[in-house]
Formats: structure tokens, C-alpha cells, sequence
């Protein structure tokens, strides 16, 4: 579960989640993912990113107000 402040949503929050979603996602596919991109000629960081967005969805998230 990810716990935030309601009141503190800004870009450095949102840049932070996404931070943590990366590494949890490269810490589990990384190497999937960069086999992938070398097998499809794609840019590895494109694709981490585009798959950390995703794996945002999967966290649940509790907000105080």
C-alpha cells in the first residue's frame, strides 16, 4: 500500500511514485524487458517507462486527509 497526503499530490510526488514503480518494475522484468527491446530495436527506457505507468495501476493507495 502507498500512503499519501491529500493535500501533497504535487509534480515531486507524482515523480517520486513513479521513481519507485521503475524500480520495482525493472527489479522484476528487467531483463525481459531489455531482451525485448533489443529484440524489437525499442528503446529500453522508453519501454521501462511506459510499463512503470502501467504498474502504477496495480499499487493500492490509501490518502489522509
Amino acid at each position: 500500500m502507498v500512503y499519501l497526503n491529500y493535500n501533497n499530490l504535487d509534480a515531486n510526488t507524482q515523480n517520486r511514485l513513479l521513481q519507485d514503480s521503475k524500480s520495482d518494475v525493472e527489479q522484476k522484468f528487467g531483463d525481459d524487458l531489455k531482451s525485448y527491446a533489443e529484440k524489437h530495436h525499442l528503446d529500453y527506457n522508453t519501454i521501462l517507462e511506459e510499463e512503470a505507468i502501467k504498474n502504477l495501476y496495480s499499487y493500492q493507495y490509501v490518502f489522509n486527509i
